[in-house]
């Protein structure tokens, strides 16, 4: 697995809430949250083949988790990603 998916899978398990019950992020169930939500627009290694949609590919991870939290919060604009970013918990 590329580090780019690797990345992806590891903020979307933290950021979405997919946690064991030790309270520790699960990657299988950021890489199946990657599949349900995120790979339709941004292509399923973060590098997007069109122009609508950023590459998330190569990104660090602690940006992406930034960006994500600030759709959520509202300050960081987009009206898509804030529907995507809604469901996010601080887990």
């Amino acid at each position: 697995m590329n580090k780019a998916l690797s990345t992806l899978f590891a903020v979307l398990a933290l950021g979405f809430g997919a946690a064991t019950s030790a309270g520790a992020a699960d990657p299988s169930a950021g890489q199946a949250k990657v599949k349900e939500v995120c790979q339709a627009c941004h292509g399923l290694d973060g590098n997007s083949q069109t122009p609508d949609y950023p590459k998330l590919g190569g990104q660090r991870q602690d940006y992406l988790a930034k960006a994500l939290r600030d759709y959520k919060s509202g300050a960081r604009k987009n009206p898509i990603m804030a529907g995507m970013a809604g469901p996010l918990s601080a887990n």
